[in-house]
């Protein structure tokens, strides 16, 4: 297991769709020490998830986990999940503005529409394929990572330019009213 550098906008691998994982190899060592060294590298930088291709991995893998995130604090919960070859499904046409950020686009943040509630179907890391139905803010952060493995990076679906900010304005001046907006949704949704 070991932290790999996450890639940064502009990087090739970002914008290049990634490739389906044979699922006869998921349990092989390669594939296995990938999910360690991403799951390593997310920790490391505290992220909510990250997609195989942000660590140079072009294949369609990427990993959710929300816990007690300093970066985060106004998300729900999500268990570490590992999503290979996923597909999403919009299971209404119901959608939210959300404030985004990413692990490859260092310090901006900004508004992107996303759907509340989801069907995803995937393997997880033992092969076994699974199907969640996903609603409310959780929702975003797996349609966040699905974008990655198709080259989509969040500032491709900003929705107004004007609120692309920083990190730091996004903290002091957008995230306690953006918490109240996440508050609502899991209240909602549970999730």
């Amino acid at each position: 297991m070991s932290i790999r550098e996450i890639l940064q906008i502009g990087h090739p691998v970002l914008s290049t769709p990634a490739n389906p994982i044979d699922i006869a190899k998921i349990g092989t060592p390669e594939v296995q020490s990938w999910i360690d060294d991403m799951i390593d590298t997310m920790r490391d930088a505290n992220g909510a998830g990250i997609a195989a291709n942000q660590v140079g991995i072009p294949y369609r893998l990427f990993i959710i986990e929300v816990g007690n995130n300093p970066r985060y604090p106004y998300k729900p919960t999500v268990p570490l999940t590992i999503a290979i070859n996923p597909e999403i499904e919009f299971l209404t046409d119901e959608t939210f503005e959300s404030n985004e950020g990413c692990l490859s686009v260092p310090q901006m943040r900004a508004m992107v529409n996303r759907h509340v509630e989801i069907r995803a179907s995937y393997y997880d890391r033992d092969g076994n394929h699974q199907t969640q139905e996903i609603r409310g803010y959780s929702a975003c952060t797996w349609q966040h990572e699905y974008d990655h493995l198709d080259g989509i990076l969040f500032p491709n679906r900003v929705t107004d330019m004007h609120s692309f900010c920083s990190w730091s304005v996004f903290q002091q001046y957008q995230q306690p009213e953006f918490a109240k907006t996440v508050r609502a949704l899991v209240e909602k949704w549970g999730a």
